[in-house]
Formats: structure tokens, sequence, C-alpha cells
């Protein structure tokens, strides 16, 4: 427990995001209306294309909500393209080591600081670009690169430590696969290991990001400081509010037929 001189990083102004496979307007709506402030695109195992990603992006931004990209691989394409559609954020997966951070999270900054591409579209509001551009957008849309590979968990502080890094996305579920404790349970041992995460990116006074589904998750994710808590899954949701509303009605025929 901390003691006064030492506080606790929990926090009450977390940002609390909605998760989507498919891209969705009434979702987003949706998750507007219920209060959430991010949408997070899972662009790796979703239904998403190019062109429906330029659509979505700009209008989960018309709506005030922040947008993280969760992008197809750790490559240098789907990274600038979705920056380049407007993406406030990019969440890159399978980064294996400080080194292969280096190099895949310098896609998303410019020169001199990475290697991303300029592109004269809607970012630079359809014009050239200039220096005083370059810094806004180095600073102002974060890469974060996801920790679910045993060789980045290890190497977590490096990682941290990269200028082209501005925070951390974990994976729980495949982090648990790869640090061989099979399918993702939220054990012990798992929120263990999530808060190893959180702590070195407290301590690099970086901003970590949390898929956090069950109670036990997103009491973790207030208590160690998380600064985005991915609270809701698209089919997830859907999935529950069927399965709710089905089980209410199969208790009220009960009742009907048992008081007959």
């Amino acid at each position: 427990m901390s003691s006064p001189t030492d506080p606790s990083p929990a926090r009450l102004d977390a940002h609390v995001a909605i998760w989507l496979t498919e891209p969705s307007t009434a979702s987003v709506e949706m998750g507007r209306l219920a209060g959430y402030d991010s949408v997070v695109l899972d662009i790796e195992h979703g239904c998403f294309d190019l062109r429906e990603l330029d659509a979505i992006i700009p209008f989960i931004r018309a709506t005030g909500m922040r947008v993280i990209a969760k992008v197809l691989g750790p490559e240098r394409g789907p990274i600038q393209q979705a920056l380049d559609f407007g993406a406030d954020a990019v969440a890159i997966p399978h980064i294996t080591s400080a080194e292969h951070a280096a190099e895949i999270c310098g896609f998303a900054k410019f020169p001199p600081l990475g290697d991303r591409s300029f592109a004269g579209g809607r970012t630079s509001q359809y014009r050239g670009f200039t220096d005083g551009w370059v810094a806004d957008q180095d600073r102002g849309t974060h890469c974060y690169p996801m920790i679910e590979d045993a060789s980045a968990f290890a190497e977590i502080e490096a990682i941290l430590a990269l200028p082209v890094v501005d925070g951390i996305f974990i994976g729980p579920s495949d982090l648990s696969l790869r640090r061989d404790r099979g399918a993702y349970a939220v054990t012990e041992a798992d929120l263990t290991d999530l808060r190893h995460l959180a702590g070195a990116a407290n301590a690099a006074g970086k901003p970590w990001l949390l898929p956090a589904w069950s109670a036990a998750e997103q009491k973790l994710a207030v208590q160690e400081g998380a600064h985005t808590i991915v609270a809701a899954m698209q089919y997830g949701a859907m999935l529950a509010g069927f399965t709710a509303t089905r089980q209410n009605l199969q208790q009220i025929q009960s009742e009907v037929v048992g008081a007959r």
C-alpha cells in the first residue's frame, strides 16, 4: 500500500475506450452516448479495408472521440496509412524486442526522429507542410508498441526508453500464451505481469493502455494508473445484451408456466 509520501498512481481521469472489430458508425455513436471517449479499431483481426478506415476514422474524430488504430502488423504501410487517415495513435502488434521497436515505431515519426513518409492529405489539410507541422505530428500522434511477446516483456524498460515510443499497449491474451501459461484466464500470474508492465511504464513516465474486460482487470487498471482502459468489446457487448435479454425472457416464461 502506498504511503502519504508515495502517492498511488490510481486515477479517475483515465480515458475509457470501446473496441471495434468492424466499422460501424452506430457503434461509435452508441459508445459516445454511453460516455466512452476513445475507440480502438482492431484492424489486425477485424473487418476493415482502406476505404472503410478512410471513412470511419474521421467520423470517430468528428464525434470528439480519440482513435487508436491497432494496425495490421509491424510494417511501414499499415502504420503510415492509419496516421495519414487521421488516427490519433497506432498500436503495433507483434513487437519482439527493443531493437525491433526502434525500427518499427520509427515509421510513426518523421525524420530525424523516425522514418515516417509525408503524405499531403487529411492530416496536412491537403496542403504542404512546415517544420512546425512535423513537430506537432510527432508530438501529437502517439505510437504504442503492443507488449504481447515474452521477448518484448523481458525488454520492457529498453522499449519504453526509446524516443519513438510514446507508451505501451498491453496484449494480455497473447502475452499469457507466449509466457507459457496457456489460454489467458486472468490468473494471479497474469495480473502480476500486468502490474509489472504498468510499473515500468509509470516509472518511465509514459502511458499504458489495457484491454480490461473483467472486473479484476478493470480494478488493476484503475489502481495502477492506466492512461486508457478498453472496457467494452463490440461483439462481446452485443452477445452480453442478447444473452441477458434471452435469460430474462426464459425467467419470465418459467415463472408464468410455474404459476399455472
